[in-house]
């Protein structure tokens, strides 16, 4: 049985991690193409004043 090292643990939490934030930023900005979400988001800015 193989135990994997500490080293190549650290270095796959850190790719997947990487790979989340990099998910996470492209479904932000795919909803920057959504009309109805930059109307929302825009009146939401627009209450703020």
């Amino acid at each position: 049985m193989h135990i994997p090292t500490p080293r190549l643990t650290s270095r796959f939490a850190r790719l997947l991690g990487w790979v989340a934030a990099l998910l996470i930023l492209l479904a932000v900005f795919a909803m920057y193409t959504v009309p109805g979400f930059m109307v929302m988001l825009a009146d939401q800015m627009w209450a703020c004043f």
